[in-house]
């Protein structure tokens, strides 16, 4: 099953498994929605990479909508230095220079950076994204064997962010729940722990999805960027430094790394009133689901001592001989 001529029929060909009550449907390795994988088939059949295209990758919750936000601003700084230059100086009052110009004001970044098999190849029909000018610029959260040929062999480039896998389940089960009604009640975490790890989960397993990334990270590390949410965290500056470098849009000076890390800072972001109020048409969520806490750690307001050491012990033994250190 590998062309535009997916159907619903060919679903009961899979394996099938409930996450949320959600049904997933595996394929060569990794578990989807229905719909995803459709999108999939139709994006592999249909997409051809250019070599100046940059595709974002990641797990789901695994710092997706900043790394969207951060590689937007920074394919966009010039711009809109420009335009801000274009503004009175007299307005500079903290952040009014700042919020009069800047996209991301007006829309969430998933608007700017679309995820290929959930917003661009849903759409019936797809848009000709060959019409697109470069450098286009877009997110998966496909596993590096289901994307295109032509993303592999081309010398367009790949950014990839993941988290620790305790922080990652966290954040998945807070952003699920936005889907259960008040009388539902939140999805017993135990329940959604246990999918986690046996791999149960959109575009999971979850550890097969950052190793095939880490490996080919390894094979080609001027084609694949692999970075960790916990590094961004710790050093914005030298991450977001090493990313616009990656991506050939290296800083002038501090100023503008500065005005990036800002611009894109999960405390702005979710205070932006299209982040507040605004709905995403895609998924129908709440523009507000998708900036939570970010904080490292915050598994420990959840999860119990017995279920982080059990998911501690996966973790090294899922990761050993890789090479690959995620945080516990």
């Amino acid at each position: 099953m590998d062309s535009s001529d997916f159907t619903e029929s060919m679903l009961d060909q899979l394996p099938m498994e409930r996450f949320w009550d959600i049904p997933l449907y595996q394929w060569d390795g990794f578990w989807y929605r229905s719909y995803h994988l459709q999108a999939t088939m139709a994006l592999r059949s249909q997409y051809i990479a250019r070599d100046d295209d940059i595709i974002l990758a990641s797990p789901m919750k695994t710092g997706t909508t900043w790394l969207k936000a951060l590689c937007f601003s920074i394919l966009q700084k010039d711009e809109t230095a420009a335009r801000l230059n274009e503004e009175t100086l007299a307005k500079t009052e903290e952040d009014e220079p700042h919020h009069s110009r800047d996209p991301l004001v007006d829309n969430h970044p998933a608007v700017y950076v679309q995820t290929l098999e959930v917003q661009v190849f849903t759409a019936k029909p797809p848009p000709d994204v060959s019409a697109m000018k470069s450098p286009r610029l877009f997110h998966t959260h496909l596993p590096y064997t289901a994307l295109p040929d032509s993303i592999k062999t081309s010398n367009c480039k790949l950014v990839y962010i993941t988290r620790n896998p305790k922080d990652t389940l966290v954040s998945m089960w807070h952003f699920f729940n936005k889907l259960r009604t008040p009388e539902q009640g939140p999805y017993p975490f135990e329940q959604a722990f246990e999918s986690f790890i046996n791999g149960v989960s959109h575009f999971g397993p979850f550890f097969d999805h950052v190793l095939q990334y880490w490996n080919q990270s390894l094979k080609s590390p001027n084609k694949i960027l692999f970075l960790k949410y916990e590094n961004l965290k710790k050093d914005p500056k030298g991450e977001v430094k090493k990313l616009a470098s990656f991506l050939g849009k290296p800083f002038n000076n501090e100023k503008e790394v500065e005005d990036v890390i800002w611009r894109c800072s999960l405390e702005r972001l979710k205070n932006l009133e299209v982040n507040k109020n605004g709905i995403d048409p895609w998924v129908g969520m709440q523009n507000s689901a998708f900036f939570r806490s970010g904080i490292v750690g915050d598994w420990k307001n959840i999860m119990s001592k017995e279920l982080s050491e059990r998911l501690d012990q996966i973790t090294i033994q899922k990761l050993k001989d890789s090479g690959l250190h995620l945080e516990i």
